[in-house]
């Protein structure tokens, strides 16, 4: 049996398989909507996927949906990175924060990941945090809790401390006002020794700006050189789009220094930015590298691993796509004694 779900930029059609799942796929109507992926089976039932097709659109739908359930997706990412800085057994009977946890993609993959620890997902938009709270229905996780945030520069009242901090693709969509603020409360609402966990966020110093446009060179040009080049030569992006919505499409990304010194407010505490030690890793660099295709190019990845590294440790500059970053909030023993 087949289901037709409209939309105006696309037709969806939804197979009901035997095995009791359903195979999505989408048509555009139009050549310009980039369709990362057009194709997915997923467990999910008829109205979960109306719903994101509803919230997210048909352009995004099969990648929302195998943001959840591809192992090799968000999973992936997420267990690889983690790991990275910490064993499993870190992360038991403690509170994790997923903030900004959008249609609840990552707050499932943690609530699977970690089913000993409590999960709190807080989610500005009220649209995507339906999705989420429908996701958990789905899968009747007991160890996640999902919270409005009353804006984009506060947090729910009554949010406690937690051990972990998760921010899974999602700070490069704050506007720079809302960094300023946002970050100092989350880092209040950590417990000494708390870790601040960072990754998918676009590179500010990469001379690629892969994230929204696709372009080179975009991120070292100023705002209106930016968008006339955005505008006139990349096909992600409407043509109505203002500075604005580019913002918070996560055009602009971000770097290690902003990303610190909003942290540094207050003088109680200092950011340490840990670096990955286990699974073999020794700093970033190797982890991004770890997360290539071996079989593509081998040549020209090591001579940027080499180029990378050099740039690194000889002058503290990380070029690579995306920023993966883990944050321990110590005791700043200066200020403690003073």
């Amino acid at each position: 049996m087949s289901i037709s779900l409209e939309h105006n930029d696309a037709s969806v059609r939804v197979d009901e398989l035997s095995n009791g799942c359903n195979l999505v796929k989408v048509k555009p109507k139009k050549e310009s909507l980039f369709l990362p992926f057009s194709e997915w089976e997923t467990s999910y039932p008829i109205e979960l996927i109306q719903l994101i097709l509803d919230v997210k659109g048909p352009a995004y739908l099969c990648d929302e949906i195998m943001r959840d359930e591809d192992p090799a997706y968000l999973h992936l990412e997420l267990s690889r990175d983690l790991y990275a800085y910490f064993d499993s057994k870190d992360f038991q009977n403690k509170r994790i924060l997923d903030f900004g946890c959008g249609s609840g993609a990552s707050t499932i993959n943690l609530a699977r990941m970690f089913p000993k620890s409590e999960i709190v997902g807080i989610e500005l938009c009220s649209d995507l945090l339906s999705v989420a709270r429908r996701r958990v229905e789905f899968y009747r996780f007991s160890n996640v809790e999902l919270m409005q945030s009353p804006s984009g520069t506060e947090l729910p009242t009554e949010l406690g401390q937690f051990d972990f901090v998760i921010m899974s693709a999602v700070y490069e969509h704050l506007l720079p006002d809302e960094r300023k603020i946002i970050m100092p409360k989350i880092w209040e609402a950590m417990y000494d020794r708390g870790s601040l966990f960072i990754n998918q966020t676009p590179n500010r110093m990469c001379p690629i700006e892969g994230h929204t446009t696709g372009l080179p060179l975009l991120n070292y040009l100023p705002k209106s050189l930016t968008m006339k080049a955005a505008y006139k030569f990349s096909n992600r992006i409407e043509q109505t789009d203002s500075w604005e919505i580019l913002l918070r499409k996560g055009i602009r990304g971000a770097t290690e220094r902003e990303i610190l010194h909003n942290l540094s407010r207050d003088k109680r505490y200092r950011p340490r930015l840990i670096e990955p030690n286990k699974q073999g890793f020794h700093d970033r660099i190797d982890l991004w590298y770890s997360a290539l295709n071996p079989d593509r190019k081998k040549v020209l990845k090591r001579v940027m691993k080499r180029a990378m590294k050099l740039a690194w440790y000889g002058g503290g500059v990380t070029f690579m796509p995306n920023l993966t970053l883990v944050i321990e909030k110590s005791l700043n023993e200066n200020a403690a004694q003073s």
